[in-house]
């Protein structure tokens, strides 16, 4: 009898305890050899396969492991390296493959953005319009019979497909596109061919593009594409994958000639069901369904979803249907079973990668076996997911009354910014052309061991609070002996711009070994937002308040905003999104009414990741975007009309959301500009912004001294479409990552740009 099968779309790469990591930081530091690295990171490789093969996984993915990113496997596969690292035709050496992801002394390295609306970064292809694709080795294949030799695994081959690579590509115009996909795809057959050859009887083609909003040519494009590949490679049984929303052209997408489609069942908000419903599937077709959530890490409701995927087989019989995550497993962490200090109702109701792992192959014993065979598991999943529902931690009457009783319209200072603006030039007196920074300051080693021997308990309370005042201490004088204008007090008690406030609000949990790739080496361990959020007690006003009285020039109050927190943090699904970011805007809203009555009357709320979180598909991003409004409204215009309330973003298609900063209505905002300012300053020129604005002019990513005139000419540039009036000088932004010999003498040469540039002014008005 044929029975339903599992199957996985990728696994984590960065080990239990980041041992992936590790090696990677020994080879590149020269602390391994190339073949001891290569050697430790195969036994890597082999364990998490064998991992998938001991939970009961029938289609293990091979070839989602990759040495840094899974998008610069499939560049350099295809010799799709840049002119600038000299790569002649042939193999690409680790050396040349890690250079352009990292730069090298000759060569700066390829860029690195968002893979879709993840944490997760990935390395953009630059391809030129005569670019010669060619297969410099097929990794796959080595992957592939490396598995079945070693471990008797027949395994999946994963490769993202020809479309998507290059929609996620740089270096070309529209037009040449057809050209680059005709000539990818007989490469891909190539690929395909060896690998049947071998014995492989699924190859995963991921294809997330087809869950954005799509042209009807790009529809054309996945004909054709897919048409030749099933002329090609009859016998190659393909499986297309999506993920992170619904196919909007669902009928299109299920007619291509491939063996199987994979759709994500759980962040579609229920269109692919709904379509399924409507237009039905392919009696031939694989149905790879997503039902266990990939991104999140919340243990899945057995019950709720074990009736889902049985409604699926009213579409699909059980010889056609699989039961996957509904992405790749690296979005989350490997495994909760070293999560021993979480309280044990948090702790029972969560799920990483090897527990999902478990609820695929479970959820397949249900479907194949009856309800009955899994009674226990669903009884446990049901006990664990009600205990933490019905928790203190979730059911705080004052929070569920506060979200309650907001109204639907947006928050609004008692004045416009046009009469603000007046109130706070009297107020605060500033120059032209006020200097600043963005908050944080070099973080030392010094600073950073003493954070570590306070958090295991070798230094007192008492000892940590001193250091850290000495540090605050030390820079306001600095930055008072550089002459800026508004001071910071530098962030050094600061571990995380959104750790550090989730440790100190009600409703956030923390892990030990949680971690997650963000990109290449680096990996980040997101907060848990997990009950009702709330402020107990003043995060930031110790601090700051202390920086304010050694100086008479006005100090930044500094807070993390709630769009920020939410988009880095790992979040609850029993209530919205939208109210969880009320939660978070609440409990800032009375951290800044706290601030304030401490003689804190500059206050910067910074959202970098408003850009990040914008849905795949454009029909959603209008209510995204009224809700970020909302929310950062709500946290920050119930202030006196002379309180000053800045924010700062990093710079990612500013001009797709300028006119969402705009109602931000923030009085002074900051923009990660440095490397980008004539894209931004043409944004300005179609774009008549009437606030305060800062545009990085030097960039801190790198350990380089702008020099004065650098400097005045990014400020000239600036001045060319925005008012002097409302233009701040400040670095591009945070200085944390900088040590103080690059710090201090770049400050330094930015005052005196803009004391030029000021006297300039001036002297012709």
């Amino acid at each position: 009898m044929s029975k339903v099968k599992s199957s996985n779309l990728g696994y984590p790469r960065i080990g239990e305890k980041r041992e992936w990591k590790r090696a990677l930081e020994q080879f590149w530091s020269e602390k391994l050899t190339e073949e001891a690295f290569l050697k430790q990171i195969k036994e890597l490789r082999l364990s998490y396969l064998e991992k998938q093969k001991n939970s009961g996984i029938d289609l293990i993915p091979i070839g989602d492991f990759s040495l840094y990113d899974h998008i610069l496997d499939t560049s350099v596969l295809f010799g799709l390296v840049p002119e600038r690292f000299n790569h002649k035709n042939g193999k690409v050496s680790l050396d040349t493959y890690f250079s352009i992801a990292r730069g090298s002394k000759d060569a700066v390295a390829s860029e690195m953005t968002k893979w879709f609306n993840t944490n997760y970064h990935y390395i953009v292809p630059e391809i030129k319009p005569d670019a010669k694709p060619y297969i410099t080795e097929n990794r796959l294949l080595k992957l592939y019979l490396e598995a079945k030799k070693e471990l008797n695994i027949d395994g999946k081959p994963v490769i993202v497909g020809p479309i998507t690579l290059l929609k996620l590509s740089k270096g070309f115009e529209k037009e040449d596109f057809p050209n680059l996909l005709r000539s990818l795809i007989p490469l891909y057959i190539d690929v395909f061919t060896d690998l049947q050859k071998a014995g492989a009887t699924w190859i995963q083609v991921d294809e997330p593009i087809l869950s954005t909003t799509l042209a009807k040519e790009d529809l054309n494009y996945f004909k054709e594409t897919y048409e030749a590949f099933n002329n090609a490679v009859p016998n190659v049984n393909i499986l297309l994958q999506t993920y992170f929303e619904s196919v909007d052209h669902y009928q299109e997408v299920i007619s291509l000639p491939v063996q199987g489609i994979g759709l994500d069942f759980v962040y579609d908000d229920g269109a692919n069901l709904k379509s399924l419903k409507k237009y039905g599937f392919p009696e031939d077709k694989v149905l790879a369904a997503g039902i266990v959530d990939g991104r999140n890490i919340w243990r899945t409701d057995l019950d709720q979803t074990l009736h889902q995927a049985t409604d699926l087989l009213q579409y699909v019989d059980q010889e056609h249907l699989w039961i996957q995550p509904s992405s790749s497993l690296q979005h989350v962490p490997v495994t909760v079973r070293q999560e021993n200090e979480l309280e044990s109702v948090l702790k029972n109701a969560i799920s990483f990668a090897d527990e999902k792992l478990n609820e695929v192959v479970t959820l397949v014993k249900g479907l194949n076996e009856g309800h009955q065979a899994i009674l226990n598991e669903i009884k446990q999943s049901k006990e664990a997911i009600n205990a933490l529902n019905q928790s203190s931690h979730r059911n705080i009457d004052s929070v569920k009354n506060e979200i309650q009783s907001l109204g639907e319209d947006l928050p609004t200072r008692p004045l416009p910014f046009s009469k603000r603006q007046a109130i706070q030039e009297k107020k605060w007196q500033l120059p032209l052309l006020p200097t600043t920074t963005i908050g944080s300051l070099p973080q030392t080693k010094e600073i950073r061991s003493a954070r570590q021997k306070w958090r295991k308990g070798e230094w007192t309370e008492s000892q940590y609070e001193q250091f850290i005042d000495q540090n605050i201490e030390k820079w306001i004088k600095i930055q008072e002996d550089l002459d800026i204008d508004v001071l910071v007090h530098g962030e050094f008690e600061r571990n995380d711009m959104v750790e550090y406030f989730g440790e100190k609000l009600r409703g956030f949990a923390f892990t030990r070994f949680a971690w997650v790739q963000s990109y290449g080496s680096r990996c980040v361990k997101p907060p848990i937002i997990f009950g009702d959020v709330d402020l107990e007690s003043p995060m930031t006003v110790k601090e700051s308040a202390y920086a304010q009285s050694l100086t008479k020039r006005p100090v930044k109050g500094m807070l993390t905003g709630p769009v920020t927190i939410y988009n880095w943090s790992f979040v609850r699904n029993d209530i919205s999104q939208f109210d969880v970011n009320k939660q978070i805007a609440l409990a800032l809203k009375k951290e800044i009414h706290a601030l304030e009555e401490n003689n804190i009357q500059m206050i910067q709320v910074d959202e970098p990741a408003i850009r990040e979180g914008l849905p795949l598909k454009e029909e959603k991003k209008r209510k995204y975007l009224h809700d970020a409004v909302y929310v950062f409204r709500l946290a920050t215009v119930y202030v006196e009309n002379s309180t000053q309330i800045h924010t700062h973003m990093c710079y990612s298609e500013f001009d797709e959301i300028i006119d969402t900063i705009d109602q931000l209505d923030a009085d002074v905002i900051s923009i990660e500009a440095a490397r980008s300012h004539g894209e931004i300053i043409s944004t300005f020129e179609d774009y008549e912004y009437d606030k305060g604005i800062g545009l990085g002019v030097y960039d801190i990513h790198s350990p380089r001294i702008p020099s004065v005139e650098e400097i005045k000419t990014s400020i000239e540039r600036a001045l060319q479409v925005i008012n002097p009036k409302l233009f701040w000088i400040n670095p591009d932004c945070g200085l944390k990552t900088r040590n103080p010999n690059e710090t201090i003498p770049a400050l330094k040469n930015l005052v005196q740009a803009t004391k030029e540039v000021r006297k300039k002014h001036l002297q012709l008005n």
